[in-house]
């Protein structure tokens, strides 16, 4: 857990997410951040994770190391319709009205599970994440996208709804870095190595990690 709110001093657009997020069914990562220049980053929970309604005990888990970037939203499982029903209105949310069980309130919508965001994931601008949706490591999710299905490891996605544009690196360097699971080193180690994440020297990281 982070003990600091933002990372840059003087600037307080960008939080350390898991500093600032309390519901416990929201499980943020180590250093992974959320920049908003239009309302108070802080308020993540309240504006970025809608319809997040404790009936379906669904999370919110986003690993290391990720960027988000502002008005980016995830959108759980009570913003559907079911898709089961003749009518696309939600009569058992509306039980009292309709003398239905209150019991069966949740049967109004379909519930896809909890999304998944992995390690390394840089999500665009007012990018939409919709309910179940798992993305894996190092992916990275376009400006506006509307992620309806999941998405691979070190696949670059975009558009609406979000479709693969082309894989970050080739399947054999994808494989490594999957293995090398950087983030999960200490901070001593990740600073060692910094200088070759930052610049793409893979072959350089392995030969250190094997001397």
């Amino acid at each position: 857990m982070m003990n600091k709110i933002y990372p840059r001093k003087g600037d307080t657009q960008t939080v350390y997410l898991n500093a600032v997020v309390k519901d416990p069914s929201i499980e943020i990562g180590d250093y992974t951040i959320y920049n908003d220049f239009v309302s108070d980053p802080c308020l993540f929970e309240q504006n970025n994770v809608l319809y997040h309604y404790p009936i379906n005990h669904e999370r919110l888990i986003i690993g290391k190391f990720c960027s988000i970037a502002c008005g980016v939203k995830f959108l759980f499982n009570c913003a559907n319709h079911t898709l089961k029903s003749l009518s696309t209105y939600t009569f058992p949310l509306f039980y009292e009205d309709w003398e239905l069980d209150k019991a069966n309130v949740a049967s109004a919508w379909d519930n896809k599970g909890d999304i998944v965001i992995g390690n390394d994931v840089w999500i665009g601008y007012e990018a939409v994440i919709m309910a179940g949706v798992h993305i894996g490591d190092g992916a990275i999710v376009g400006t506006r996208a509307v992620v309806t299905k999941d998405v691979p490891p070190y696949t670059i996605v975009g558009g609406v709804p979000a479709k693969e544009i082309r894989k970050r690196f080739s399947p054999d360097i994808i494989e490594q870095m999957q293995a090398l699971k950087w983030w999960d080193w200490s901070v001593d180690k990740i600073r060692e190595f910094l200088p070759y994440l930052m610049n793409g020297d893979l072959e350089k990281i392995v030969a250190m990690k094997n001397r």
